[in-house]
């Protein structure tokens, strides 16, 4: 167990009981009178889903060796974001907003900072 995590051969996984607060949640109810909804199964489905959404986290695996490393990045006008892969399997994710300077930068210029901060993983 690390900072919340929970660490094992088969990679890094979120400690069920970080989340067990959002997994008991019940659905909600109306708080006033004058504001009704109707509760139907579409709600309960998309409820449930959103529960799940927020308690499962992709694992993250320990690298292994130097080699099956994949880069990908993308960037947008506010920041920037990439993922490192081994494998196949995601071993890290990073992103950021860009700076102030960087705003001004041409797609070419922000797309190799994205590079950069990908390597700097």
């Amino acid at each position: 167990m690390f900072l919340g995590h929970v660490i094992s051969d088969g990679g890094i996984f979120v400690d069920p009981k970080k989340v067990e607060a959002v997994t008991n949640w019940s659905r909600p109810t109306s708080v006033t009178e004058e504001v009704k909804s109707e509760w139907i199964e579409e709600c309960d489905q998309s409820f449930r889903e959103i529960k799940d959404r927020l308690t499962t986290a992709l694992v993250l695996v320990i690298p292994e060796g130097s080699g099956g490393y994949e880069v990908y990045y993308d960037t947008s006008k506010a920041g920037l974001g990439c993922v490192l892969i081994q494998y196949g399997r995601v071993v890290a994710y990073g992103s950021r907003q860009l700076k102030v300077h960087e705003k001004n930068y041409p797609t070419h210029d922000v797309e190799l900072a994205a590079v950069v901060f990908a390597l700097k993983i």
